[in-house]
């Protein structure tokens, strides 16, 4: 296959496939202020919303990278990513000039064949959860290692969402730990209910009757500002931390009011990722992850619904169900541009 138009060095991966989830809608949301627009530049005006999936080596002008490899790793909703490959024992970083400067964790592939969470009969849970997972790793890190800000209550909104699912499955499993309590709409109440990590659940429209004298701590997955407002007004000072995870509710703005209690802090993975990679070196964090991550994907296999789709319409019916809160907590999509 020509190559003509590689420079040295430079990699086309296929995306093969991709999972799509809220945590997309959220790098959208945030694709200004946190950046994600700028890892894959596109025209004036528009954006490619980023995923995470499985990309084959079509062409290569770079000696440490095979043709046929299979990388995971962050990509566009695309057909295919050309990248300039600085590559290693397990993978390689995108070192192309425009993202020198963006969080590392996004720049790495890992090479399937080396990568320890990698596990080839649970691909689509990987390319589903495994990102969202990955931030719920390094939230109930910061938290535990934070001593939960000492709270006795720690209230996660959007329960019903994977990553606030997998923030409680760490947390459950620890031995000191707040009390979980899982704040979700009416029509998710039984299906977070299920999920068995939460001691309790509550509705956004209950959230008065939560212990307003209990040191809390707030997690915010859902971004809604009517719901926050109600959390902080409820707690005032006894809110000890407010974290802002995600906004699966992103078209719920904040009421223009001074919040009572810790301004909220909106919570960066990657900040945890360079703390715990200098205090537990290179290897630790993926060490710790894989463990986790395989505790955690057991679980999910007896729930959850995997779908598979191919073609640019099923790609933007699946985002507008997400961006318009109609997508099913049970499901889970995998997508795929590939045949364009």
């Amino acid at each position: 296959m020509d190559n003509a138009d590689l420079q040295p060095g430079e990699v086309q991966l296929k995306i093969e496939k991709f999972g799509l989830t809220a945590n997309n809608v959220t790098y959208a949301v945030f694709g200004n202020r946190m950046g994600y627009w700028n890892f894959f530049p596109a025209d004036a005006g528009w954006g490619r919303v980023p995923v995470w999936g499985f990309g084959k080596v079509a062409r290569s002008r770079n000696a440490d990278v095979a043709v046929g490899e299979r990388y995971y790793g962050f990509y566009p909703a695309s057909s295919h990513l050309t990248v300039q490959a600085d590559a290693g024992a397990t993978g390689f970083v995108d070192a192309a000039a425009h993202r020198r400067t963006l969080p590392a964790v996004y720049n790495q592939y890992a090479r399937t064949t080396t990568d320890l969470a990698y596990d080839k009969g649970h691909e689509n849970e990987q390319m589903i959860l495994r990102p969202l997972f990955t931030t719920s790793f390094l939230l109930a890190d910061f938290l535990e290692d934070n001593q939960f800000f000492a709270a006795r209550i720690a209230i996660l909104s959007s329960a019903s969402s994977k990553t606030a699912y997998g923030t409680a499955f760490l947390l459950a499993r620890m031995q000191r730990r707040p009390e979980l309590i899982g704040l979700t709409s009416p029509q998710h109440a039984a299906f977070t209910e299920s999920l068995g990590c939460y001691d309790r659940i509550v509705t956004y429209d209950q959230i008065d009757s939560l212990p307003k004298d209990a040191p809390a701590v707030y997690v915010d997955m859902a971004g809604s500002g009517a719901a926050r407002q109600s959390v902080h007004q409820l707690f005032g000072g006894n809110l000890k931390h407010s974290a802002a995870v995600g906004g699966t509710h992103w078209d719920e703005e904040a009421p223009n009011v001074q919040l009572p209690g810790p301004a909220p802090s909106f919570f960066f993975a990657p900040t945890q990722v360079q703390k715990r990679t200098a205090e537990w070196g290179p290897g630790g964090v993926n060490e710790r992850f894989a463990k986790a991550w395989k505790a955690f994907r057991g679980p999910v296999a007896a729930w959850m619904d995997i779908r598979e789709e191919e073609g640019p319409e099923a790609v933007k019916q699946v985002y507008l169900d997400h961006l318009e809160g109609r997508a099913d907590p049970r499901t889970g999509n995998v997508l795929s541009l590939a045949s364009m």
